[in-house]
């Protein structure tokens, strides 16, 4: 069993390919294959951390965990808004191309941030079983959502979802 970490980690190197591929993709069927796919998962990625890795950052009551949270709960809540900006246009459009920039650089500022600070921060405080055991978790979200059925992607008010979860 994995990480969850790592899983996490997988999700983010997929991103970055995905947003590779849009780059090299012509035309309005490619883009909207490419940008489909990669959308779809981004919702269901953040989704996911909502689920399992925040609560569980939020309930170890470290000195960074609410501001971790509170930031990356705007995050996805930017990236959400951003893809639905882009479903609004027709691929390849200016104001696809904008909306899907602004899903790129929200995305781009949020991994960073993830990984040089939540998900150290989670390793330093959680113990190799518990990150096994959420792994398994995700895991287990991931094929029980497939293509995100069952899921709603909405923004999440941060305040409320960190009091929710702590």
């Amino acid at each position: 069993m994995d990480d969850i970490t790592a899983l996490i980690l997988d999700d983010h190197a997929a991103f970055r390919r995905g947003f590779a591929r849009l780059d090299d993709a012509e035309g309005k069927e490619q883009l909207t294959a490419v940008w489909d796919a990669l959308a779809l998962h981004l919702e269901i990625h953040a989704e996911a951390e909502e689920r399992i890795l925040y609560p569980h950052l939020l309930r170890q009551h470290t000195d960074e965990a609410e501001e971790e949270t509170d930031d990356a709960i705007r995050d996805h809540n930017k990236i959400r808004d951003a893809i639905d900006a882009a479903r609004r246009h027709e691929a390849g459009s200016d104001e696809w191309w904008k909306a899907v920039w602004e899903a790129r650089r929200e995305n781009s500022e949020h991994l960073t941030e993830e990984e040089d600070e939540v998900l150290p921060d989670f390793r330093r405080h959680a113990g190799t079983e518990l990150r096994m055991s959420l792994g398994e978790q995700w895991l287990t979200f991931y094929g029980e959502h497939p293509s995100g059925q069952g899921l709603t992607f909405r923004d999440k008010d941060p305040q409320r979802y960190i009091q929710q979860n702590s």
